[in-house]
């Protein structure tokens, strides 16, 4: 699990192009924003907390080649910046938080000046999810005893977090504390996350896998063969639901049903206060050909 999902080099943003995984692993240099827009939309970076680390620095990338001294115009041509993220998915808390703070962010005496504070920022940003995916998993993983199997669905791994990770971060952090886990990871249909991220994500961390098509949870539970569930979100309404990769509801459901704890990873950057409740949360609907191709 020590692949870099993102990182910043030489005033670029480095991405780990994710619908690669697991076959090959190539890494994408972007200077233009325009391409970390299109990055997020088509997936090749995904996850709340990744998107939103990918949208602050594609925001600083983006501002560096605004050419205008003038800072009214400069925020003329920043507006449309911002613009182009908050459009490219609508999920994400994590998107519009990073949105927020960099645009709140864009002070200073001259041009020069808010370009070198918005770099900064997005460091920050990025920083800041590292020290909260790590601390969430060590306080998560005591929830975890030894011995237990865990059901994950999508991918909540250093891949989606830009960070340690969420509901991966706990079952790893488990696992470093010598606690003798194995983990159950649906497919996660139609781009098949689970197949290609968690499987593959868990397979470096040598942590035991078994990966079972999105329609067996059921089975598994009513099984006995299920400790505990444990998923990451995109988003949580203050009343606390939470939007995450569809098929969760199911699984939530399933884990009631059967006397099974369901628990939700994900940093604070996720709790979106501004909804009362997860039916205001919009909700991303992806092309069809993403099921029949």
């Amino acid at each position: 699990m020590t692949t870099k999902a993102i990182e910043w080099l030489d005033n670029k943003l480095r991405i780990l192009d994710q619908s690669k995984l697991p076959h090959r692993q190539i890494f994408i240099d972007l200077s233009d924003y325009q391409d970390v827009v299109s990055a997020i939309k088509t997936m090749q970076i995904r996850g709340a907390p990744t998107i939103g680390v990918a949208a602050a620095y594609g925001i600083a990338l983006g501002a560096q080649k605004i050419a205008a001294e003038n800072k009214d115009r400069f925020f003329d041509e920043f507006g449309k910046i911002l613009e182009a993220f908050a459009t490219s998915r609508p999920t994400a808390a994590n998107l519009f938080r990073a949105i927020d703070r960099m645009k709140k962010a864009a002070r200073g005496n001259d041009v020069s000046e808010i370009k070198r504070t918005l770099i900064d920022e997005a460091k920050q940003i990025h920083h800041e999810e590292i020290e909260a995916t790590t601390q969430l998993s060590q306080l998560g993983a005591e929830l975890i005893k030894d011995g237990f199997t865990i059901l994950t669905h999508c991918n909540a791994g250093p891949l989606a977090t830009a960070g340690y990770g969420t509901a991966l971060g706990v079952i790893k952090a488990a696992n470093e504390q010598g606690k003798r886990i194995s983990v159950i990871a649906t497919e996660t249909r139609p781009l098949l996350q689970g197949a290609r991220l968690t499987a593959w994500e868990l397979k470096q961390a040598d942590i035991p896998v078994t990966l079972i098509t999105d329609s067996m949870a059921g089975y598994f539970m009513s099984q006995g063969k299920i400790n505990c569930v444990i998923v990451g979100a995109d988003r949580i309404a203050a009343n606390g639901d939470i939007a995450n990769k569809i098929g969760t509801y199911t699984l939530a459901v399933l884990a009631k049903e059967n006397n099974i704890p369901f628990y939700v990873a994900c940093p604070t950057s996720t709790i979106d206060p501004s909804l009362s409740s997860g039916a205001e949360i919009p909700i991303e609907e992806r092309s069809p050909e993403e099921v029949t191709h």
